[in-house]
């Protein structure tokens, strides 16, 4: 686990030359991808997603794709297309930018839901299907996609089951006036992400993503992870709760949470630090919590302030 988490600290310290100020959000990033997961960012531009996205495959060494998600954009943009090849007299499989270890779907929901769609399959089965032959996606595989809060003219909201794909949904917002400072002296003359190089081999992180599967969690701990998940079911301002994959998602993540902080088992805490990012995108809030502005950041703050903590004692009131 040692080896794990030294691991993780390369990457966050390397990625952390660019992204200033953002040390958790780095992290949970990272436990996105040890957890082999998808990555949400809703969030305003100009704050450094693409250049999280950039910074992490460079890293890793990983090849990166961007792909400028507009109305007009077509599913075989996203996956690729056969071409038929005069000179073999057969049809080849041109790929498409999905295909690269760590893809930016930038702005998804300004696409047509069919090419959203089109992401579903390369998300959760790691493998795209283009005139009835199936191809295999790259290890590692990460899909980190944006999207803008502010404007909601001309875009198309992500339906649930592609939420329910994304593992995490992260926010980096604006930084602190220090922060910002040191962002404007950092690129002064050249941008520090022209200088990043790579700190982990691809092969090196595929063993890191295995090693987290074998981070033990108590039984305990699983039925508090369950609890916590089953409330998001019974909740009076959701309409909708998590799924049986949240409830997977927040394993995972606590598996990876707990190993990139040195331990080879998981606490009620790990459980707390991820289940927000890894639960509020699958939240739908009903029409009167919206009514009184009732996040599900909120709502799920309120469920791990109740939901009792494996091996804590009542307190008397």
């Amino acid at each position: 686990m040692n080896q794990l988490a030294a691991v993780a600290e390369k990457v966050v310290q390397n990625v952390e030359r660019v992204i200033i100020g953002k040390h958790a959000e780095i992290q949970l990033a990272l436990v996105a991808m040890l957890s082999k997961g998808h990555i949400l960012m809703e969030d305003v531009p100009g704050v450094g997603k693409t250049v999280l996205a950039k910074s992490l495959a460079q890293s890793l060494g990983c090849s990166f794709k961007r792909i400028q998600f507009t109305p007009d954009l077509l599913p075989s943009d996203v996956t690729g297309v056969s071409i038929y090849n005069q000179r073999s007299g057969e049809f080849e499989y041109r790929p498409g930018p999905v295909t690269a270890q760590v893809v930016l779907a930038d702005e998804i929901n300004r696409a047509t839901p069919k090419t959203q769609s089109a992401l579903l399959e390369a998300m959760e089965e790691r493998q795209v299907t283009v005139d009835g032959t199936t191809y295999g996606l790259p290890d590692p595989f990460l899909v980190l996609a944006t999207e803008n809060p502010i404007e909601y003219e001309g875009t198309f909201p992500l339906p649930e089951a592609q939420l329910d794909r994304f593992l995490l949904k992260l926010s980096l917002g604006y930084p602190g006036k220090q922060d910002e400072i040191s962002v404007l002296s950092n690129q002064q003359t050249t941008h520090p992400l022209e200088e990043l190089g790579q700190v982990v081999e691809a092969a090196e992180f595929l063993e890191a993503q295995e090693a987290v599967k074998s981070v033990y969690v108590d039984p305990l701990i699983t039925e508090y992870i369950v609890s916590v998940v089953g409330a998001t079911r019974d909740h009076d301002d959701i309409y909708l709760g998590a799924s049986p994959r949240g409830s997977l998602g927040v394993y995972r993540a606590s598996q990876a949470f707990a190993a990139i902080s040195h331990r080879d088992y998981v606490t009620p805490d790990d459980v707390k630090a991820v289940a927000v990012p890894v639960l509020s995108h699958r939240l739908i809030v009903n029409a009167a919590a919206r009514m009184r502005q009732v996040s599900q950041e909120a709502v799920l703050s309120d469920i791990l302030s109740r939901v009792p903590v494996p091996g804590a004692r009542a307190v008397a009131r």
